[in-house]
């Protein structure tokens, strides 16, 4: 696949993608490069990782606990206090090795070590190389609120390898696809509608898939790189998602969910939430709900949990002068941004989902 060219960095692909890297590397004759791998990557993806280094450049690696919980500031001062001890300096590299929170808080720690060291994302999950791929996000969770803390600032390069989606379990392929349903719902149903039926498609299908969505959502990045007007269409869904999902993360007496199970659920809720508002088409709500509910298990809300779920959204990114700012849609690929919704409609949009 032909490799995708930002504005300050490219997305390579597959074995080409190692060819470029190895370059890079050569080219740049940094001091050391360092990989950060969370416990799974460096099971299951290190070891063929390391295989395609043609370096003699000295490599270390520093692991990191996998899963959401540890996506922190704590972390990432034991990541910072291990680069120090490593004799990390301005000239180093930091390849990260991951999902998205290896990404996210990978590229945030080279971000602000030594005001800034050079890094590269190699995306491991579905969901990290269609979402935290491409836009320059990172940093951390502040307790259970997602994404609180951290600078738009792209790495140099970014590496996805398809083969290595062949170490996920079937709900962190899920996960993934989500973003990719979004993609659709904000830019193109035709690219939606061939998202609904992944029972026909083959491995090589998901590869033109994967690609099409990152281009998807570098356009979108390209024209609004600050999230001031475009950029936020890519927030559908995350709203009341980001808030289920932080709900989820701290209630002692619920399971925990991946990114893209919660934001599956903020989908359905802020599509009801249109056609209630922006006479979004029902025959489409409907459509979008059936797609959804086809691939993720219904996930018990209950009315005792939406005003918790409501308390959180004053934490969305998106807020301004202390308004909760929705992104909604007119139609399949016209988002409307700035979107206020009262907590009663809210509410029904939970009763729309459970009854789905």
């Amino acid at each position: 696949m032909n490799s995708i060219e930002t504005k300050t960095y490219k997305v390579h692909f597959n074995t080409k993608a190692y060819e470029a890297l190895n370059t890079y590397i050569e080219t740049h004759r940094f001091s050391k490069v360092f990989i950060l791998v969370d416990t799974n990557t460096h099971e299951h993806c290190l070891a063929k990782f390391m295989s395609y280094l043609e370096t003699d450049i000295a490599i270390e690696v520093i692991e990191i606990e996998a899963g959401e919980t540890h996506k922190t500031i704590d972390t990432c001062v034991g990541v910072w206090n291990a680069l120090s001890e490593l004799e990390a300096d301005r000239k180093s590299l930091l390849l990260n090795l991951g999902g998205g929170v290896v990404t996210d808080l990978g590229g945030f720690v080279a971000c602000t070590f030594k005001r800034g060291i050079k890094y590269i994302n190699i995306p491991t999950s579905l969901l990290a190389m269609v979402d935290a791929s491409v836009g320059g996000k990172t940093g951390v969770d502040l307790g259970n609120l997602k994404n609180q803390v951290g600078v738009i600032s792209s790495g140099d390069m970014v590496i996805i390898d398809t083969s290595y989606l062949d170490t996920l379990p079937q709900n962190q392929l899920r996960s993934g696809l989500a973003e990719m349903l979004k993609h659709g719902l904000i830019s193109d149903r035709a690219y939606f509608d061939k998202l609904t039926d992944l029972s026909k498609l083959t491995l090589k299908d998901l590869d033109v898939l994967i690609h099409e969505s990152v281009v998807i959502k570098k356009d979108i990045v390209t024209k609004d790189p600050l999230e001031q007007a475009e950029r936020k269409h890519l927030n559908y869904g995350h709203t009341l998602g980001h808030a289920i999902e932080s709900y989820f993360l701290s209630h002692p007496e619920k399971e925990e969910l991946l990114h893209g199970e919660a934001i599956a659920i903020g989908m359905i809720l802020e599509t009801y939430i249109s056609a209630e508002l922006l006479d979004f088409p029902k025959a489409d709500l409907d459509y979008i709900t059936n797609a959804i509910t086809a691939t993720y298990a219904p996930v018990p809300i209950v009315p005792r949990d939406y005003d918790a779920i409501i308390d959180l959204l004053k934490y969305d990114k998106k807020n301004e002068h202390g308004n909760i700012n929705f992104v909604l849609l007119k139609q399949i690929g016209q988002p409307k941004i700035n979107c206020l919704v009262d907590n009663d409609l809210i509410k029904k949009s939970f009763e729309y989902y459970s009854n789905s």
